[in-house]
């Protein structure tokens, strides 16, 4: 098949960073369907880390509460040296204090969302830093 053909076909790639296995699943569905985006999926930050490490996604959903290392320190590390630099990287967590927020945005989240999410919002937040996804929010920190 010859590149001309592929205008139709090209699929958004989105990462699903979350150890529940559900919650994985469950996003990844509704993303699949409603985005018809090629979902990939991880249930430890090691192996999140080795696949940003690896490859440039399209957006980033990324739960905090993770074993080992947390959803936090992945955020820092992809956005200090990864293919993902500028990739939007969505906090999707249980963790709904302002604290919380302002420091993963200020640490280069491009959005916030408090489990459990709506499948609206998911699919609008989702559509929207995507649609932005060359204008990075802040990488300062």
């Amino acid at each position: 098949m010859s590149k001309a053909g592929a205008k139709a076909t090209t699929r958004h790639r989105i990462l699903i960073v979350d150890d529940e296995e559900s919650m994985r699943l469950l996003l990844a569905k509704i993303i699949a369907s409603a985005l018809k985006a090629e979902v990939t999926l991880a249930g430890t930050s090691e192996q999140a880390l080795r696949l940003a490490g690896n490859y440039a996604y399209d957006a980033i959903l990324l739960d905090l509460l993770m074993p080992g290392i947390g959803g936090y320190a992945v955020l820092k590390e992809i956005r200090r040296a990864s293919p993902n630099v500028a990739t939007p990287v969505i906090i999707v967590s249980v963790l709904s204090d302002r604290i919380t927020q302002d420091r993963c945005m200020a640490a280069g989240a491009t959005a916030y969302l408090v489990k459990p999410v709506q499948r609206s919002a998911l699919i609008a937040t989702v559509k929207t830093q995507m649609a932005s996804r060359g204008k990075p929010k802040t990488e300062d920190q």
